[in-house]
């Protein structure tokens, strides 16, 4: 008779499944089918792992080279899928490890409890002073597990010499033990490594498995599969839906109800969008009846994130989430509704020639200054008439204005929204802000429920008010993601301005999942010394970032011309593709559409062949390494990344800072850049490429 059990299934083991080859991909879907139906079969080759440190590890025979690993419960029928390889391989990994419930956290956790000296791995280190000046010494064992750290490993940390240690130990460890004494070393006290970590308050039955795969530690390395027509589901979906797992800090701000406006900061690949499109679903199934808003900036990103969420939606679901940019959703109400104007995309050069020329001989200022200033304080504060822009505050703004110089300047703007309502037409903002003002006045319904917006720091003051007005304020009504070393457009916004009181309901994400630690330092050291902002009239930095992975320090090169750069790279995709990789996980950045076209047509002469990222979503089935421009490459994520042509005076583009009408704009214009530089490294998982001809960027430089 079969015995009904229920089945949970490890991070490890989809990664497993992603080295796989293809026969013995679907070898292991079948047994786990066979298995969730009847883990006593004789078919699946149940047998005992001889020397292993772990006595409940079992092997399953995927084939007669293959072999998955399964952890047995003492008690009751919750198996645990923890691993697939080789036969060998397979054995090796289950003989090192132990997977039990750690009896404070009531997490389960897999983990090396004894050192394996290889020889790529350095030696134990003596602690210093005879363990004297270690310091996680005075942590006790209870304190210690509180942490996250396993009970066999206690001791061991306890002498160990700091960083070097924990780095060098870093694979033995559980993720949430690393973490906690990472930051712990870095100078987070015990009390709040504590807090932030959820703990059951009741005790911890460490042979309950079933229970322990409930708690937010446990799901973010294990999905429990609950009966047959849910583990089909997981076998017929797609192998990326499976490897989508939340970190515990990831799914506190996901599944839980917020009473009002919530803001999550968190430097590049520490998961914000994905932490934005898992509260979407959340939230579409917690209000079936009404949708769910997606705001983000460009098409391109809408549709990467439409793509996304099919990965981790149903159908039912995905008809509940409304993606899209604000821009479309105002020119779908302007039309609609028929408000009598057309949306103005960018300026309108002959109006804006026109109202320049009342600008006054008296003020010696550049056109730029303008410009900047149209932007920056009579777009961004809805300014409409002389009385407010006299009482404006122009904080921030280089150039210094008295009473009389405002009255000059107005003159300029005033006539050149004449000369829009002349044509029918307004600007974006000003677009903005009569849809929001419309709405408020009208009470109108849109039939959201709540608004997710990502990659919020590319969204001016205008399009927050018009958010702010799109769901009443209340439960769940907003949810902003957004990270201000990622500013790539000059937009300024400060949320408790534009009605969004975001108070006791703001987040940090700290851990890194993209990028290895060698590409992430090399990144935010583009913007050390820079104010960021943090959406809210604050200063944003990335200290305690980290990145869970580590590999090769970002190559760093300068060529004699654009043939030799190109050859470079060519010869360097050419090697990928001998090792037996493609180049569809591979992308060549450049700065502006001129030079990505230009080294485009160069790596084609060199015989590569070349997908321009541009307007479409790229699925990564056709062969051939990307090509695209910095900003395109926002909201992408390749294995590789080569930034071609970081040359002075295009990284930055020289006439961008030369056109500056101020000291404090040529900052503003050049810590843009900066994070522009920083947004395409930061694409790169595995290995970062920074090229040049000529004379190379001064960003390199220093």
């Amino acid at each position: 008779m079969p015995v009904a059990v229920q089945t949970a299934l490890s991070t490890d083991i989809f990664d497993a499944m992603i080295r796989l080859p293809k026969d013995q991909q679907k070898g292991l879907r079948r047994l786990i089918a066979q298995f969730q139906n009847n883990p006593t079969s004789p078919g699946l080759n149940y047998e005992t792992i001889q020397g292993a440190q772990d006595a409940q590890m079992r092997s399953l025979r995927i084939d007669q080279s293959y072999r998955a690993i399964v952890h047995r419960p003492t008690r009751g029928n919750t198996y645990m899928l923890l691993w697939a390889d080789k036969h060998d391989e397979a054995y090796r990994w289950a003989r090192r490890r132990k997977c039990d419930v750690n009896a404070v956290t009531g997490a389960i956790q897999i983990y090396e409890p004894t050192r394996v000296i290889r020889q790529d791995t350095p030696k134990p280190r003596i602690p210093k002073n005879g363990g004297s000046s270690v310091p996680f010494a005075s942590l006790r064992d209870r304190q210690l597990k509180r942490l996250g750290v396993p009970a066999a490993m206690t001791g061991e940390i306890r002498g160990w010499d700091g960083e070097p240690d924990l780095e060098d130990n870093k694979k033995r460890l559980p993720l949430e033990a690393y973490e906690s004494l990472f930051y712990y070393l870095a100078g987070e006290s015990y009390e709040k490594l504590v807090r932030d970590r959820e703990t059951p308050k009741e005790p911890v039955d460490p042979n309950d498995i079933a229970a322990a795969l409930r708690r937010d530690e446990s799901r973010s390395r294990f999905v429990l599969i609950n009966d047959e027509a849910e583990l089909q589901a997981m076998l017929e979906a797609p192998l990326e839906k499976w490897r989508v797992f939340l970190h515990p800090s990831q799914r506190k701000l996901v599944e839980r109800d917020r009473n009002g406006p919530v803001r999550v900061l968190g430097a590049a690949g520490t998961g914000k969008t994905v932490v934005a499109m898992h509260r979407a679903r959340w939230l579409a199934n917690e209000s079936s009846s009404r949708k769910i808003l997606f705001v983000t900036f460009t098409k391109n990103l809408a549709g990467d994130i439409r793509n996304n969420l099919r990965q981790i939606c149903g159908d039912e679901e995905m008809k509940r989430i409304d993606v899209r940019t604000l821009d479309s959703l105002v020119m779908y109400y302007v039309k609609s509704r028929k408000l009598g104007f057309e949306i103005q995309w960018g300026r309108d050069e002959n109006a804006w020639k026109q109202a320049l020329s009342l600008k006054s001989d008296d003020l010696e200022i550049p056109d730029e200054f303008y410009r900047v200033e149209w932007e920056q304080v009579i777009q961004a504060n809805g300014i409409t008439t002389e009385a407010e822009y006299k009482r404006v505050s122009r904080i921030g703004r280089g150039t210094p204005l008295n009473r009389g110089g405002r009255i000059k300047v107005w003159r300029v703007f005033e006539e050149y929204r004449r000369q829009l309502a002349e044509r029918g037409v307004k600007e974006v903002d000003d677009a903005y802000m009569a849809v929001a003002a419309m709405i408020e006045s009208s009470q109108e319904d849109l039939g959201f429920s709540s608004v997710i917006v990502d990659e919020a720091q590319d969204i001016g003051p205008q399009a927050f008010r018009l958010i702010r007005a799109i769901v009443p304020k209340g439960k769940n009504d907003l949810f902003i993601t957004g990270d201000g070393h990622q500013a790539i457009y000059d937009r300024r916004v400060v949320l408790s301005r534009c009605g969004i009181d975001i108070r006791g309901r703001s987040f940090k994400l700290k851990l890194n999942y993209r990028t290895t630690e060698q590409t992430r330092s090399w990144a935010a050291q583009l913007l050390e010394g820079r104010h960021i902002d943090d959406l809210d009239a604050g200063k944003d930095d990335n200290s305690g970032i980290r990145s869970l992975t580590v590999g090769p320090v970002p190559t760093v090169r300068n060529y004699d011309s654009a043939a030799a750069q190109a050859k470079a790279i060519a010869e360097f995709l050419k090697s990928l593709e001998e090792a037996g990789g493609g180049l569809a996980s591979t992308c060549v950045v450049a700065r502006t559409k001129a030079e990505r076209n230009a080294v485009g047509e160069l790596l084609r002469a060199e015989g590569i062949k070349v997908l321009v990222v541009d307007r479409e979503s790229d699925d990564g089935t056709e062969a051939g390494v990307r090509l695209a421009t910095m900003h395109r490459v926002k909201g992408l994520e390749f294995d590789r990344v080569v930034l071609a042509s970081v040359n002075r005076d295009l990284v930055p583009p020289h006439y961008l800072i030369k056109k500056a009408p101020d000291d404090e704009r040529r900052v503003a214009a050049e810590t843009m850049e900066r994070a522009l530089v920083y947004v395409a490294a930061s694409r790169a998982k595995r290995e970062l490429l920074v090229l040049s001809y000529g004379e190379p960027s001064r960003l390199l430089a220093e």
